[in-house]
């Protein structure tokens, strides 16, 4: 077959990002000298290429000083396909973050782990490190395929988990990029000794199929402009959505014969989440069902793939370059056409598939083969040591006894493998010592279930706050639930600071998407099991005004919901004009059950801190705890 002539985009003048992956001489220069200079920061064209390499350059603005330089510090991601870290890297990470970061680690909400706090002088040293230890922060960030994901837990008796585990591991190899920059710049040239790659693999990149291939270029599947954004891919099975499928620029999902054995893969391609505000050009997109292809084809049609994204996709605006902008504009069977073209052969039906629905795998479980796996709920993704939470401690010292393998999962939690039944006991011990819970129905579900994107301070792209505010902010929609009669109500909640959508809030019940200081863009109907786009249903809420707003919405809910109807589903069926309509006829005096007016009480930092400590200890929510010491203590004045 021979290939499309090239879309109208091409003719475009190329953003000037394209300019510089152009002259990078495959993502070396600017970096590679300006790594040895003694300055605290990199020039605009090297921050660019730096992404490439798992760093973005960051300015702490809690600590900025009128007329003094910023404060420059490095944030370094990890790539981690399935979301596996080793033992012996895991370590490593802590150990990094004390000597050369924040003392914390962030898990984020694709598998990998998040260092920050890092300066220039200490940022080769720490990727050197990270390397040597069976880690990579190679394409983690930039314009290239990212962290491949797949669902974390660990089933050894279901064998379609093993292979998206296998496929995620295959595809990021696959398309890894194949630059000799990164190993030149961090590690002076030696590269380190790694795993065989899969000698299908290794045939499949340089394999020709109809064009997807650039010959006698350092980079064979990608070229010198790489691609023109970022490209998110997962590998998932039948049911499972913990990898949030539905917002990747590319999903594989493991179809199995009766016999277990691998067939193929059902694909999806075209999702994605970022947008900006005020550009209606610009959007959330679920990804859309393309069709089927044999276990043998798989490596060919990811190639097609990205081929057809690397060639058609908008190399003049990057804020219409992603994948979904492409199919958006193309349509499913243009797209589908040309993907074809590049695959040398048709696509076949998508194969049938039960309704996906979310996991997060928290607490004790049988993974099938006599060992067990622990999930274990980590708040915002934050690893750290605050007060008799001693988290990082905890999971150091499990990892330093136990030599435990870890997968991160998307909503920015941890889980233990491979445990013997024995250690079960002492791991309890040590999570019990250092104040971790081990059981996930103690958790608040609200705080169980939500994410937030690490936001400000250091993220150049924040508006407003995120995982700073988000523990606040579901503190107060749960004293307003249970004010209302809905103690046992919870949904899913998601908070970004800016639009890009990180924490991935569009597909939440209820999403808070920066939009000024202090204000957020409010997203309603989102499914529980993240199946269905939220969409916007106010512009800019002052977070002083989230009770009040909130209020009339949910006592609308518990008026007309149907029998466990979620708040998603019910936003979604009943529509915005009649929530609208209900809250603007709203009397918060009148409203049945709803009567008594809400009031604040300041409390001492350590008072709030040993009051917050209680609360989850006991697994009742702070307002209740409050009340009913107030009314003890009453009762023994009278």
């Amino acid at each position: 077959m021979v290939k499309s002539a090239p879309s109208p985009i091409a003719s475009r003048k190329p953003s000037k990002v394209e300019g510089i992956k152009e002259n990078s001489n495959f993502l070396r220069e600017p970096v590679a000298t300006e790594i040895l200079q003694d300055t605290t920061h990199f020039t605009e064209n090297a921050v660019q290429l730096l992404k490439f390499h798992g760093s973005y350059q960051q300015d702490n603005r809690d600590n900025r000083t009128k007329g003094q330089e910023k404060d420059y510090q490095f944030m370094l991601r990890t790539k981690n396909p399935g979301g596996l870290v080793p033992p012996q890297l895991y370590l490593a990470l802590d150990k990094i973050a004390d000597e050369y970061g924040n003392h914390t680690l962030r898990a984020t909400t694709r598998q990998g782990f998040q260092l920050h706090g890092i300066l220039k002088k200490n940022l080769k040293s720490a990727i050197a490190t990270i390397v040597n230890n069976l880690g990579s922060t190679l394409g983690a960030c930039g314009d290239i395929n990212r962290n491949v994901m797949a669902p974390p837990a660990p089933f050894k008796n279901r064998p379609d988990y093993q292979y998206a585990w296998e496929y995620a591991q295959n595809i990021a190899d696959l398309l890894s990029a194949q630059t000799g920059a990164y190993y030149e710049i961090w590690l002076d040239g030696e590269k380190a000794i790694s795993a065989e790659e899969n000698p299908e693999v290794k045939a499949a990149r340089q394999r020709n199929g109809n064009g997807t291939i650039i010959h006698d270029n350092e980079e064979p599947i990608y070229g010198t402009h790489y691609m023109p954004r970022k490209f998110k891919i997962c590998v998932t099975v039948p049911g499972d959505n913990s990898v949030d499928l539905y917002s990747q620029d590319l999903t594989l999902v493991v179809i199995t014969n009766k016999k277990k054995q691998l067939e193929g893969f059902n694909i999806f391609a075209g999702g994605g989440l970022g947008r900006t505000h005020g550009k209606e050009e610009t959007f959330a997109r679920l990804a859309d069902p393309i069709g089927y292809v044999a276990k043998d084809d798989v490596y060919d049609i990811v190639k097609a793939i990205v081929a057809t994204q690397r060639d058609y996709g908008d190399r003049t605006d990057r804020r219409h370059a992603r994948l979904k902008y492409l199919i958006n504009d193309w349509g499913v069977e243009k797209f589908r056409t040309q993907v074809e073209e590049y695959f040398g052969k048709s696509i076949e039906a998508f194969k049938p598939l039960p309704e996906f629905k979310f996991y997060d795998f928290l607490g004790w479980n049988e993974q099938g083969d006599g060992k067990l796996f622990l999930g274990i709920s980590i708040d915002n993704g934050r690893i750290k040591d605050e007060g008799s939470f001693q988290l990082k401690t905890a999971l150091r010292e499990i990892v330093e006894q136990f030599n435990l393998p870890i997968r991160l999962t998307s909503n920015h939690n941890l889980i233990f493998y491979d445990i013997e039944p024995d250690s079960k006991e002492a791991i309890q011990d040590i999570l019990s010592r250092y104040g971790v819970g081990d059981e996930p129905n103690k958790i608040e579900p609200l705080v169980r279930y939500a994410m937030a994107c690490p936001a400000l301070p250091t993220c150049g792209l924040a508006i407003t706050e995120s995982e700073r505010a988000i523990p606040g902010i579901l503190e107060r929609i749960r004293a307003l639930l249970d004010k209302l009669g809905l103690q046992k109500e919870h949904f899913v909640v998601r908070m970004t600071g800016c639009p890009n959508g990180c924490a991935r809030p569009y597909l939440a019940e209820l999403g808070f998407v920066g939009s000024a200081p202090e204000s957020y863009q409010v997203w309603l109907g989102g499914s529980p099991n993240q199946t269905r786009l939220a969409q916007p249903y106010i512009e800019k809420l002052h977070h002083n005004d989230l009770d009040s707003f909130l209020e009339p919405i949910f006592v609308y809910f518990k008026k007309s919901r149907k029998s466990k109807e979620s708040f998603g589903d019910f936003c979604d069926r009943v529509g915005f004009d009649a929530i609208r309509e209900f809250a603007a006829s709203y009397d918060p005096q009148t409203a049945n059950g709803a009567n008594k007016s809400r009031h604040r009480v300041n409390l001492k930092e350590e008072v709030y801190g040993k009051l917050k400590e209680v609360a989850e200890s006991q697994g009742k929510p702070m307002t209740q705890l409050v009340t009913e010491a107030l009314e003890a203590y009453f009762q023994n004045l009278s």
